[in-house]
């Protein structure tokens, strides 16, 4: 059998012709593809244009759309009168069929036009791995393939776009839905501690949430510890057959510490065995059937460690794009937002921090999750003598206070207090042991910024033996 010299491209003139006839003979119809089909759906150019005329005199209002009427806004158009001008338009309107379904010609028209798109994203990749530019490596070529594929997958929704006042409302009316079906109070995920979810509503869908800082305050635990729990509540739920989960499955970019080392934690937390014994592997006997149960227990979790170093923020939106296209997560979290590289295109790193931070908040709208960034802070703080870190000890890092919608400190005043023994016997020493047991394995969590709600300090119980938080009121029963 003889090969065709050439493939077309997908398109089809007639459901073109049918949708554009059928709204000549009813303009309602228009209304009902409006909000979905746009002009380069189309494949014609001319009827790309006829479409646009629509649209523009449906919008204004008070124009009757018929052959006349169209052929009369478009007197200047060559194409249109090229094939016959108000004939072609008369003809369109005829041979409309008698009950159109105009919705399933927009879908056709749509699909069509995706598959063209796709067509060309695969002639692009194409054509940059021949010329391989020097700018571009392999690595880069992935990414922005990635990138243009998730684009056309969230473009691609029916009815994606513009919405209205009344659509806006509905949507607020779904997510209070979800916080009644929730039990209350919470139309995000949950954290696991009872006053976070309580003063956020949960973790809630686009919010960029900063978690911040100095060394030892125990950042990465209760991040780690926020995202275990989540995605237990998740499972949980799931199992149970509830409408909406708590949870979401999470995506975590370890940059600091090996998915091992996260995995310990975890463990550690879960079994109440301490970290050296995991660590050296000195277990008694019960210790050991503890580990392996809960081990195997956890394995089920939806919960994804990327721990690649020296990650950029493009490779972490292409990866997080991929795992919510895969797996659906509801949750991402970067530990910890200074190691990510940068573009290189940036004069200094305040400025590549800035677009970091804004790359953030973006992919967090764009996927509909959370994204918890975790970020240090400068060594000011330990130079005050209040110790407790303010906003402004964020700005020397670019905009991240700016682009934040939460923004949370860890603080543990017993971590410095340690350091800062009195000698024994004196009066001092007396005051400093009455400051050590009031915060001996407490922590504070400073809600600074809070752009949905309220700010306050939330009190967490911290037993550093398991690098484990948990609420105070669970531990006082």
């Amino acid at each position: 059998m003889e090969q065709e010299a050439y493939r077309q491209v997908p398109y089809d003139i007639d459901i073109e012709q049918a949708l554009l006839g059928a709204v000549l003979v009813d303009n309602r119809a228009l209304e009902r593809v409006s909000g979905a089909l746009k002009a380069e759906h189309f494949y014609d150019p001319l009827h790309q244009r006829l479409y646009e005329h629509m649209l523009a005199g449906f919008e204004r209002g008070g124009m009757v759309l018929t052959p006349l009427t169209l052929n009369a806004a478009m007197k200047g158009d060559p194409g249109l009168q090229e094939v016959g001008g108000h004939a072609y338009l008369a003809g369109l309107a005829e041979a409309a069929p008698a009950l159109p379904n105009v919705r399933d010609y927009a879908r056709i028209l749509a699909d069509l036009a995706l598959r063209r798109t796709l067509i060309h994203i695969g002639e692009d990749i194409v054509n940059t791995a021949y010329e391989a530019p020097h700018e571009k490596t392999p690595q880069t070529q992935i990414e922005d393939a990635e990138k243009a594929l998730y684009a056309v997958s969230e473009s691609s929704k029916y009815g994606h776009g513009p919405i209205d006042f009344a659509e806006s409302l509905r949507r607020t009316v779904e997510l209070a839905e979800k916080a009644q079906a929730r039990g209350g109070r919470i139309s995000g995920i949950v954290t696991g501690f009872s006053d976070i979810d309580s003063l956020l509503g949960g973790l809630q869908p686009s919010d960029l949430i900063i978690l911040a800082g100095r060394p030892g305050m125990g950042k990465t635990s209760l991040a780690t510890n926020m995202a275990f729990h989540t995605a237990r509540a998740y499972v949980q739920d799931v199992e149970a057959g509830a409408e909406v989960p708590r949870g979401a499955p999470v995506l975590f970019f370890s940059l600091e510490m090996a998915a091992q080392q996260l995995s310990a934690r975890i463990l550690s937390e879960q079994t109440e065995i301490e970290m050296w014994k995991i660590r050296n592997g000195r277990f008694s006997e019960s210790e050991w059937e503890k580990f392996v149960l809960t081990m195997q227990d956890l394995s089920t979790l939806p919960f994804y460690i990327d721990d690649t170093g020296g990650i950029s923020i493009a490779q972490i939106a292409a990866r997080a794009r991929r795992l919510k296209r895969e797996k659906n997560i509801g949750c991402v979290m970067i530990d910890h937002i200074q190691l990510v590289a940068g573009t290189g295109r940036s004069e200094n790193r305040v400025q590549e921090l800035t677009e970091i931070s804004k790359s953030l908040k973006v992919l967090a709208k764009e996927l509909d999750v959370p994204v918890i960034a975790l970020s240090q802070l400068s060594r000011a703080v330990d130079a005050r003598d209040d110790k407790r870190p303010v906003l402004s000890d964020l700005r020397e890092s670019g905009s991240i206070e700016q682009d934040a919608d939460v923004v949370m400190f860890v603080f543990r005043e017993e971590y410095y207090l340690k350091s800062r023994e009195p000698d024994a016997g004196t009066a001092e020493h007396g005051k400093w042991l009455e400051k050590m047991e009031r915060c001996h394995r407490r922590a504070e969590v400073l809600v600074e910024k809070h752009r949905h709600g309220a700010t306050n300090k939330i009190e967490l119980f911290f037993d550093d033996r398991f690098t484990r938080f948990s609420n105070l009121a669970a531990e006082a029963g």
